[in-house]
């Protein structure tokens, strides 16, 4: 089976005129525990034909790549001149007030307009409140590099959130299973009950009582 050309979409706009052409994607709608954080990644066009080709085949979607190659790449995004990057981060109290899909819809658009992107490519649905037009693509991260990019960089963000969270509370495993609802998460909800950093309004959290699950 042909690869993809993950440049399609990119061409296509840059075709249209939009010179800032940004990658969407977030991290972190499922578990039960941290924010949830958007990604929004602009290319100099001349850099992605000339620096990222050769390693096209190993940019792809955050959650298939390995944690060693995720750091790679977002250490190379960060650090170079051509490139922009935007990210945005919804805390779980604000999640609970509004809901987990308008939460990572806002993500997407604090990350959008920090790096001011005059079009953008989203992975999966339509976005509500971007402040630019934008194209949903599914299984995007896939099909696009700016949007492998900017998952890249929220994925990689918000581990280190969740990283950062279990040196504060190690009881909770966070290092290891990001907040998602593992054994161990679920065990240790058990034992200690939720803190601000879970989402009070997701399921099991939000059936605790008394320190017990269910």
């Amino acid at each position: 089976m042909k690869n993809p050309d993950v440049l399609l979409y990119e061409k296509e706009a840059w075709a249209s005129g939009f010179l800032r052409l940004a990658g969407i994607d977030e991290a972190g709608r499922g578990p039960l525990a941290g924010p949830v954080v958007a990604g929004a990644v602009i290319f100099d066009p001349d850099y992605i034909r000339k620096e990222l080709v050769p390693i096209f085949g190993k940019l792809t979607d955050s959650k298939a790549m390995s944690e060693k190659w995720r750091e790679h790449f977002f250490q190379t995004l960060e650090v170079s001149d051509s490139v922009r990057i935007g990210v945005g981060v919804i805390e779980p109290a604000e999640i609970d007030e509004i809901n987990i899909l308008r939460a990572t819809h806002k993500a997407m658009g604090h990350a959008a307009a920090q790096v001011k992107a005059d079009f953008a490519l989203v992975d999966g649905l339509p976005v509500k409140g971007l402040p630019c037009e934008h194209q949903a693509i599914v299984k995007g991260d896939a099909l696009s590099i700016s949007i492998s990019a900017a998952s890249i960089i929220a994925k990689v963000t918000r581990d280190r959130m969740m990283v950062a969270l279990d040196a504060e509370f190690p009881e909770y495993g966070f290092a290891k299973h990001k907040g998602y609802g593992t054994k161990q998460h679920l065990e240790a909800l058990r034992r200690h009950g939720a803190i601000p950093a879970h989402r009070q309004s997701f399921r099991p959290v939000s059936e605790l009582n008394q320190d017990e699950l269910f």
